[in-house]
């Protein structure tokens, strides 16, 4: 297959041009922002340039459909508040530089996709969520973002979307190509990681709410300060996992809204974000006990109310054996001696399309190990490398 890796590159920089921050590579484009919508347009353009049926599904996501069935390839084209150019992006740009090669050769075509809210805007993996029924839309509906807008009110700000969800049936697999987002790769030779399998997550919102009160009268001993509890919270949370986790597993309090937010005003209340991820389902549910209970304790000794926003998860999965050994097969000839099989250990829309699918996973290192942040960066030899791989593996099941 005669790739283009110039056009490619080129495809990459031109989607980073929606919602660019100004700040070195990085971009903020959001989900259902006009960025992502004016992205998400030009996307369909490029797939029906190529010859693809252009399907904008309910939740938002956008399909480049061959006829007959095909192999699926794709990512996401949304980012973080801050967030990095090539974070999703590189696997749509990657599946569109495929789908263009193909049809420029005459070979079987693939299909690709851009799934909406990757980053979770309002929720874990929206839009492939959606799709897989692991999510209902109308549970997904009254998902609110950080500022209170509905996913609702948000998807209607995007026009063009079909009323009915494109049938799996017309797929064989999913390949989906990333940034590794994380240091392993870069701190060694290998170039290419092949996906064993991905990481488990767990995600909700805890709300501890106590009493405002005037910040220069209010005595420290009665205080009922939301701050105080969620920094004990923190702080004892930290000690009590420690003999439950592996080296591998992680948590982060990641996003914290304190009311009324006044530097004279003790807080009444606070919202703030719990997520975990691991390998072992079983784990996961024992570090959710020790978060609820972490949490009751707090709330007793602290005199607050607490109250928890529905749970929100997904479990780890395993990679399909087929779909990686292509990809293994390619890496060897691409990249001898220079690849990897490897976990992934942050979440993607492979987890969701597994449900429905065989599902795998192509990496490519992060400079610096750094992911959601305006520094994300990759080595252009590495992404046009990820590029071959990729394409060799779709080669060798089409």
């Amino acid at each position: 297959m005669p790739l283009n890796l110039q056009r490619f590159l080129e495809s990459l920089h031109y989607l980073r041009s929606f919602g660019a921050s100004g700040v070195g590579w990085g971009v903020v484009r959001p989900a259902f922002s006009a960025a992502d919508i004016d992205a998400r347009a030009w996307l369909a353009s490029e797939l029906r340039a190529c010859g693809l049926e252009v399907h904008v599904d309910p939740a938002g996501s956008v399909f480049g459909i061959a006829k007959g069935q095909s192999l699926l390839l794709g990512s996401h084209t949304d980012s973080q508040p801050e967030g990095g150019w090539l974070d999703g992006a590189l696997g749509v740009m990657a599946a569109l530089e495929i789908a263009k090669a193909r049809f420029e050769d005459g070979l079987t075509p693939v299909s690709v996709v851009s799934f909406q809210d990757e980053e979770g805007r309002f929720g874990v993996t929206t839009g492939s969520a959606i799709w897989a029924g692991t999510l209902d839309l109308k549970t997904a509906e009254a998902l609110m973002d950080r500022d209170g807008v509905t996913f609702r009110d948000a998807r209607a700000m995007m026009g063009g979307k079909r009323e009915i969800f494109v049938e799996p049936q017309r797929f064989s697999g999913f390949i989906e190509m990333h940034i590794e987002q994380g240091p392993v790769m870069d701190e060694t030779s290998d170039i290419v990681g092949v996906v064993s399998d991905i990481v488990g997550i767990r995600d909700m919102k805890i709300v501890f709410e106590g009493q405002q009160n005037h910040a220069g009268t209010t005595p420290m001993a009665i205080r009922r300060d939301a701050f105080q509890a969620l920094s004990a919270f923190n702080a004892l949370l930290n000690e009590r996992l420690r003999n439950v986790v592996t080296p591998q597993t992680v948590w982060t309090i990641g996003q914290v809204s304190l009311y009324p937010n006044a530097s004279s005003i003790v807080p009444g209340k606070v919202v703030f974000s719990m997520q975990w991820l691991d390998g072992d389902s079983d784990r996961l549910a024992r570090m959710e006990s020790v978060i609820r209970e972490t949490a009751e304790e707090i709330a007793d000794t602290h005199e607050m109310a607490l109250k928890y926003d529905p749970l929100l998860g997904l479990e780890p999965v395993a990679m399909d054996t087929y779909l990686r050994e292509a990809l293994e097969q390619s890496a060897q000839e691409h990249a001898p001696k220079q690849w990897r099989v490897m976990p992934s250990g942050a979440l993607h829309d492979a987890t969701n399309v597994s449900a429905l699918m065989p599902a795998a996973m192509l990496f490519v290192p992060s400079i610096g190990g750094i992911s959601h942040d305006f520094a994300e960066d990759t080595k252009e030899d590495d992404l046009m490398m990820g590029l071959k791989v990729l394409a060799g593996a779709v080669d060798r099941l089409i």
